[in-house]
């Protein structure tokens, strides 16, 4: 093949004045970078995994999150905060055109003690059931199932001590299901010790 038969990608075979196919762009920024792993993914990914998937700092990552996280705040989308989790969620106000998209149901309501035991797990994380029972005067078991079983809640290990105790934590689903972008979002609320 000489030079002349060969055809670059950025223009269009026959006349050298038709305009390119694919036009010379300026490389994407990082937190243009980010919004697209995160699109992709469609589940949450850690800053670490960002940092190696996109060979940058994790500060740099963090710096690029926190800039897309503010230019998300008057539209449709958000982006979403668990720890060192991030994923883009729907915004909250949102909620009900989507609900009418997808034909959605109003779900079965958590029941009263399942709303009062995700609360003090979401203010008090990690924590053992045993805690949660001694804040409530009650038994949570019923309720820790229930808030499993939707997602949540999750076992967020084990306090070392006797018995090994299950630790609870709140999911990113529980942000995204209240309308959270990270647990700095919750209300200020005084539980007892």
């Amino acid at each position: 093949m000489t030079e002349s038969d060969h055809v670059s990608p950025t223009t269009n075979a026959g006349s050298p004045d038709q305009p390119a196919l694919f036009p010379d762009t300026a490389p994407p920024s990082l937190a243009q970078l980010i919004e697209a792993v995160l699109f992709v993914a469609g589940e949450p990914v850690t800053i670490e995994q960002l940092a190696r998937v996109l060979e940058a700092t994790q500060e740099h990552i963090t710096a690029a999150i926190d800039a897309l996280s503010q230019s998300y705040a008057q539209r449709g989308i958000r982006l979403q905060r668990h720890g060192d989790q991030v994923m883009l969620v729907s915004a909250p106000e949102a909620a009900p055109a989507i609900r009418r998209l997808l034909g959605a149901q109003h779900g079965q309501r958590l029941s009263h003690a399942a709303l009062e035991t995700l609360a003090i797990i979401a203010y008090r994380q990690p924590i053992t059931r045993a805690q949660i029972d001694a804040i409530r005067g009650v038994d949570s078991s019923a309720a820790l199932r229930a808030l499993l079983a939707r997602d949540l809640i999750c076992e967020a290990g084990r306090l070392e001590t006797l018995g090994r105790p299950i630790l609870y934590a709140t999911t990113p689903a529980f942000l995204q299901q209240f309308g959270l972008t990270s647990l700095a979002d919750l209300p200020p609320v005084e539980l007892p010790e």
